[in-house]
């Protein structure tokens, strides 16, 4: 599967910078291309240059200069967000039009942080815009939910990740959805570190997108995780997850083993799973997924039908009644990864609570604003009883 990716706001650029960089890493082990190409978008020029994977020109690291801003480059608010991608998003369809990979593409993945300004806002409007043009093409987006640390200074953050996560459920075609809160309540030392975070969240789309672009035979599985596969998964709140088992020595030759070893190589597949979704970057319940996929990497010789008998049976005891696809990818050795898709959950409770705060904020807020305006037109009024000097 071939990701066209467009990162929007200092959080996305530097998701679609990741992506960048495991394409690089697709193409030097395993001569493949699975982001065909990665734009960054953003209002403040320091973030764009700080970018590594991205190609450094205009066309690639799009600067958007809005008299919205607050005069620092940054945004704040998800309205004025939305507002100057709304004003630009010709301007960026067309960079992406001229870019000409569009015909490889097989879809739309958009990044961005649900608490800013730019990402919030211009997320939802550049999902629909892309839509508009491309009807033919699916459009996913990465939506980054904050640390909590992050939603107790300002209310705002609380409305901004609420009104942009249901106007995007509106009109993406899935949505990933990565909470850094999950990444640092199991390993407290990366608050500090949100590269490291970026690269986890990004890392679990490496064997899925690379598996359905293999073209040498034996890398390429009796049962393929391609666009289509992959394609009739996605649907609403999506989490991916990746884990890894190691398989036990074959030997010195590799030919004989015992039954406890086979049995030991199914029970791998397992523990990847299990795994996989207790590295899920978001708090959810597996039974709670309409659709689910995996997807095994492990030597060809250890990707046995006991293997997937077992393996499907756990994860239809966790998913209980979800649609199941199950795909392999011939490849490594020494151990089993396992990749596990979960789509069309049908609860999150990360989101819920956002939806469940906002509502009493969004009248807080609308007070705010009028009061403000009645403020800025009664200095006006008050202004005009003065003389000027010009």
């Amino acid at each position: 599967m071939k990701l066209l990716v467009i990162g929007l706001g200092r959080c996305g650029g530097k998701i679609a910078d990741e992506l960048a960089k495991i394409n690089k890493k697709a193409k030097a082990k395993r001569g493949l291309e699975i982001i065909v190409d990665a734009f960054a978008v953003d209002t403040d020029p320091a973030d764009l240059n700080s970018l590594r994977a991205i190609k450094p020109d205009p066309q690639h690291r799009i600067l958007i200069e809005s008299p919205r801003t607050d005069g620092d480059s940054l945004v704040r608010m998800s309205e004025i967000g939305a507002g100057i991608i709304t004003e630009n998003s010709n301007r960026i369809l067309n960079t992406v039009r001229a870019a000409g990979r569009l015909f490889e593409t097989d879809a739309f993945l958009l990044a961005a942080s649900v608490i800013g300004g730019t990402g919030s806002g211009g997320m939802p409007v550049m999902a629909q815009a892309l839509k508009d043009c491309y009807q033919d093409k699916p459009v996913y987006a990465l939506a980054v939910l904050p640390f909590q640390d992050e939603e107790a200074e300002e209310e705002r953050t609380t409305y901004n990740a609420a009104i942009s996560l249901k106007s995007l459920y509106s009109v993406a075609d899935a949505v990933f959805v990565a909470d850094n809160q999950r990444y640092v309540s199991r390993d407290a030392t990366l608050r500090d570190k949100p590269a490291k975070i970026n690269e986890l969240m990004v890392a679990p789309f490496y064997d899925l997108l690379c598996a359905g672009e293999e073209e040498k035979t034996k890398y390429v599985g009796a049962s393929m995780a391609d666009f289509g596969n992959i394609r009739e998964t996605l649907t609403g709140w999506t989490a991916i997850g990746y884990g890894q088992s190691p398989l036990p020595s074959r030997g010195l030759f590799g030919r004989w083993r015992s039954f406890k070893s086979k049995a030991a190589d199914r029970h791998a597949g397992v523990q990847a799973a299990e795994s996989a979704i207790s590295q899920l970057p978001v708090d959810c319940q597996p039974a709670d997924a309409e659709r689910a996929l995996y997807l095994v990497l492990a030597p060809s010789a250890d990707i046995k039908p006991e293997m997937f008998q077992e393996l499907g049976g756990f994860l239809k005891s966790v998913s209980r009644g979800a649609v199941i696809r199950s795909c392999d990818y011939p490849r490594g050795r020494g151990e089993m990864a396992v990749t596990v898709l979960l789509s069309g959950l049908s609860s999150i409770e990360r989101i819920k609570g956002y939806y469940d705060i906002v509502g009493g904020l969004v009248r807080k807020v609308k007070m705010k604003q009028a009061d403000a305006e009645k403020k800025a037109r009664a200095m006006e009024a008050a202004a005009r009883k003065i003389p000027s000097l010009l």
